[in-house]
């Protein structure tokens, strides 16, 4: 039996996402993502401008006049959320983590997915698989998908999204949209030098490794990025001495933030590693969402939904 804080929990996030997904997100999704292709309705008859290939010869010989083949684009999907539970989804400076800012962006993807009759299926990952939850439909599910995101406890505390990408093209046959849901943030490969105490500080992006597979994932699947960080990933309180310990790699790291020149230091950093993440991405042709746990998600869900909606249309 689960328990009633636990309901309470995923209550809550249900509640807070039905309105974003009600009143705007719900008939966005619906535009912006493509079927897997065509499926035939019906037969009708020839009207001027119709395309002449999509003639039916066989009914039009019965009938004497000519009919056409219509088609409709097939609608069913299969939303997949390749979300990190990786140890450092546990820090929040705010009153949220960043692991509770991503069940609320899944909740309202999945919401979004199940209100035009699509499946959803969910992939939590560290160092390893940790659970897989295979596509079905309906709220009891999606309220499933919710709690385990939420709340599993990963045996690993690390990050290593080429395996989750892996498993996902295994398991997933058909075109899918997958959206990964992470910070990219991560301890760089055994052969990767860097300074020394510098996990924390240094934030590593995972994208070094993992591009290759990103973009071959791309080409079967409709691959989107959300990360998730926290404002003072970015930069420093300035609060004095502080001690950060690595959730992932449990490093323990010391820091005056009264020392300008180390705290601007740490911010320049945090710019550029956010800059080569996102050019990262985009040569490999994958659409980019960053969220704040600080900030309302609402706006930057709700531009992207917009310009990828654009771009349909466009092409």
């Amino acid at each position: 039996m689960i328990p009633r804080e636990i309901l309470k929990k995923i209550r809550q996030i249900e509640l807070r996402t039905n309105r974003l997904v009600t009143e705007t997100l719900g008939g966005q999704y619906h535009s912006v993502f493509k079927g897997q292709g065509m499926n035939f309705e019906e037969v009708r008859e020839y009207q001027p401008g119709d395309e002449v290939r999509a003639i039916d010869w066989n009914v039009t010989a019965r009938m004497n006049h000519p009919f056409v083949k219509k088609f409709v684009e097939e609608r069913e999907l299969t939303l997949m959320l390749v979300v990190d539970v990786s140890g450092s989804g546990l820090f929040g400076s705010g009153a949220q983590s960043k692991r509770e800012l991503a069940a609320e962006i899944a909740s309202v993807l999945a919401f979004s997915a199940i209100r035009n009759n699509d499946k959803v299926g969910v992939i939590l990952f560290s160092e390893e698989v940790e659970k897989y939850i295979p596509p079905k439909k309906g709220r009891r599910h999606v309220l499933r998908v919710i709690r385990e995101i939420l709340f599993h406890e990963p045996k690993k505390q690390g990050t290593n999204l080429n395996v989750a990408l892996e498993f996902l093209n295994r398991v997933t046959a058909h075109r899918a949209i997958a959206v990964v849901v992470s910070d990219f943030i991560g301890t760089p490969a055994p052969n990767v030098k860097r300074a020394p105490k510098a996990s924390l500080l240094l934030n590593e992006t995972l994208l070094q490794s993992a591009f290759v597979s990103l973009r071959s994932t791309n080409k079967r699947h409709d691959v989107i990025a959300i990360q998730v960080i926290d404002r003072y990933e970015m930069e420093l309180p300035s609060i004095g001495r502080l001690v950060f310990k690595d959730a992932e790699t449990g490093e323990v790291v010391e820091i005056n933030t009264n020392e300008l020149r180390k705290v601007k230091a740490f911010a320049e950093r945090q710019v550029k590693s956010q800059a080569d993440l996102l050019r990262t991405l985009r040569s490999a042709n994958i659409d980019t969402i960053q969220l704040r746990t600080d900030q309302d998600y609402g706006p930057a869900l709700g531009k992207f939904f917009e310009t990828r909606e654009k771009r349909r249309r466009r092409g």
